[in-house]
């Protein structure tokens, strides 16, 4: 009679195989093992039910069959083989044709250490290290390479951003073409939905860093986003006089022009290679564009201010239910001192210290 064999996962570190017995309800398994055979045995729920499964792996290498370690789980058995000599195998077995029950556990290619016991201990990321490999035995798998669902979402959203900027872009370049300077006084009717959209979506960038899809903190890019949603939503968005002004036109521009560099920066990160030309205009751009726009917001604040004055807008007068007052005139004197000149000496040291890590010394493209 054939056995049956189980539905097993393998991986490994420089320095040991781990296996992963898919057998939920194991209550007792039988290992035997040499420096090259592996024997497993045990009775328990798998593929085709309660049954009796084995099975047996002719090593391509020798592992340190006395210090064999297993953990049994309800819905799993792990097996820890550590490798007499360190170093990475190019596959599990001395058969060129694996079996079709021996599976790759791709996700314990994530970190070096596969023994959970051991949660203190630093890991790295071994794909980096062996990323030829890594690659090839996952098209053996698979048939392709297997993306993230965080790569694949990431993916998305920066050429979603990249095209929504480079539409707000391309509408305003063509409207001027068309009617020069005479376009300008329209741009907000044109693209201003567009670009709110596409501006409160950039709030999920304050929460990539948070769940771990990003580096770097949420801070900066809470400022940033911020700033720019209150410039949409409450300067320009509650004053219909504004947003015929010529400054909304030159602003957007600035915006959409460091998007357009910044999302396709993003995207050959993901995908692992570098243009020269694009990297240094990511981290040189923001230094004219980042003061440029702040000083189109300062306009369009200061200009507001005698509009809000006349027309209440946004205040809070006694009396009320509240008990307090508001005035939106003195909160936008204080936003300019406190909030926009601080806030743009903040990100541009910010933003200084990320283009001399980035950069370093170098005055050329490559």
């Amino acid at each position: 009679m054939l056995s049956i064999s189980p539905f097993v996962y393998w991986a490994q570190t420089a320095d040991q195989i781990s296996l992963k017995i898919d057998l939920k309800d194991v209550k007792e398994y039988k290992i035997k093992s040499d420096n090259t055979k592996f024997n497993f045995s045990a009775m328990g729920v798998g593929a085709r039910g309660l049954q009796e499964y084995k099975f047996t792996l002719d090593l391509l290498n020798e592992v340190d069959h006395e210090k064999v370690k297993s953990i049994n789980t309800d819905n799993k058995v792990d097996i820890f083989l550590p490798k007499i000599k360190s170093g990475f195998w190019p596959r599990l077995i001395c058969q060129q044709q694996k079996p079709m029950w021996l599976k790759i556990d791709f996700d314990r290619w994530k970190s070096e250490d596969m023994d959970d016991e051991d949660e203190d201990e630093n890991h790295r990321n071994i794909m980096k290290d062996y990323p030829d490999m890594y690659d090839r035995l996952q098209k053996e798998e698979l048939g392709f390479r297997r993306e993230s669902l965080k790569k694949v979402y990431l993916i998305f959203y920066n050429l979603f951003q990249f095209i929504g900027f480079t539409y707000v872009l391309t509408v305003m370049g063509i409207r001027y073409y068309r009617d020069g300077e005479e376009s300008m006084a329209g741009t907000y009717e044109a693209v201003g939905n567009a670009i709110k959209f596409i501006q409160l979506l950039q709030y999920l960038e304050v929460m990539h860093p948070i769940f771990g899809y990003t580096k770097g903190g949420a801070l900066v890019p809470f400022l940033q986003v911020s700033g720019r949603n209150f410039i949409l939503f409450a300067m320009l968005e509650y004053e219909p006089r504004m947003i015929t002004k010529p400054v909304v036109f030159y602003l957007f521009v600035v915006w959409s022009a460091i998007e357009i560099v910044r999302y396709p920066y993003y995207l050959t990160q993901l995908f692992k290679f570098e243009i020269g030309i694009l990297t240094w205009l990511r981290y040189s751009l923001w230094i004219p564009l980042y003061p440029l726009g702040v000083l189109c917001e300062g306009i369009i604040l200061l200009r507001n201010i005698p509009y809000f004055e006349e027309t209440k807008r946004l205040s809070v007068e006694m009396p009320n239910k509240l008990n307090w007052t508001f005035h939106m005139p003195t909160f936008l004197y204080l936003y300019l001192t406190f909030l926009i000149l601080p806030g743009i000496i903040f990100i541009m040291s910010h933003m200084q210290k990320i283009r001399a890590k980035k950069l370093g010394t170098r005055s050329k493209f490559d």
